[in-house]
């Protein structure tokens, strides 16, 4: 099968980045119709961090079959700021911003159906991509919860979602996907794992900024969660965290910590295409 959206063969493709999982790996899942990418062993090389860490940690013991990631491995002083959907245009424009200017290492889960927010912000985020700064993962096209589809439209979810991003930003999601609502069980896992989404992610922490929430309670959560190891949780919807930008950064910085993209934080990586 081809992706209309750029041309390559997506099961040739899968297969060869499956294949370098399992060697880097030594274990791979029973593969599903789409053989999927990717995992492959990110440098040891620390990230560059505007916080001030310059100490480099061990790389992560590289992951193994389908997993739920809730949280980084034991011992990291790592961060994983991860910012879903992105239906407010101001806010989205923020983050990217926020990200150009302070050099911040951040992974965006946006759905495709807010393409009229992200797509002015392509040409700026693709070498923040490409240099590994900025990681995307899936969310799915419409952020449907998928308890409610069957196989076939959680399948159809991911793959539309992953076109959109791979033509857009020229990267590829796979194998990092997370639900929306962060609503997934086993036949969820197993359709995402059939289009090469071997990996669930969900979270530990969270700025609750989903809903329209003041300054103040976001910092009170950003100060409650932001620990070693914490995948937090925010939103591209509100314009509250527009002005709060400095002062999370300032916390995390007194704090010691430094903020990974999820290949990072779990010693992955993915092609990019031009």
């Amino acid at each position: 099968m081809r992706c209309p959206a750029h041309g390559f063969d997506r099961r040739a493709f899968l297969g060869m980045l499956g294949l370098g999982l399992a060697v880097a790996a030594c274990s791979s899942p029973e593969p599903g119709k789409h053989d999927g990418p990717v995992a492959q062993p990110a440098s040891s090389a620390p990230p560059p961090s505007p916080t001030g860490r310059t100490d480099p940690e061990p790389p992560p013991p590289p992951l193994q079959g389908q997993q739920k990631l809730s949280r980084g491995p034991a011992g990291t002083h790592h961060i994983a700021l991860t910012v879903d959907d992105g239906y407010c245009d101001e806010c989205v424009a923020g983050y990217v911003d926020f990200a150009d200017r302070t050099g911040t290492h951040l992974t965006f889960s946006p759905n495709g159906t807010y393409a009229h927010a992200w797509a002015p912000h392509a040409d700026k985020l693709r070498p923040l991509v490409e240099r590994g700064q900025v990681q995307i993962m899936n969310h799915t096209f419409t952020h449907a919860d998928l308890r409610k589809l069957n196989d076939h439209q959680i399948e159809a979810e991911l793959d539309r979602n992953e076109q959109w991003v791979v033509s857009t930003f020229g990267t590829s999601t796979r194998p990092y996907y997370r639900p929306p609502f962060g609503f997934h069980n086993p036949r969820i896992e197993a359709a995402a794992a059939q289009s090469g989404y071997l990996y669930t992610v969900l979270w530990n922490g969270s700025y609750s900024d989903s809903e329209l929430i003041t300054p103040d309670f976001l910092m009170e959560q950003a100060r409650k969660y932001l620990t070693p190891g914490t995948i937090m949780l925010g939103h591209a919807n509100h314009p509250t965290v527009l002005g709060l930008f400095d002062q999370i950064l300032a916390l995390v910085k007194d704090r010691s910590l430094t903020p990974v993209t999820l290949d990072e934080m779990f010693g992955t990586h993915r092609p990019t295409t031009q």
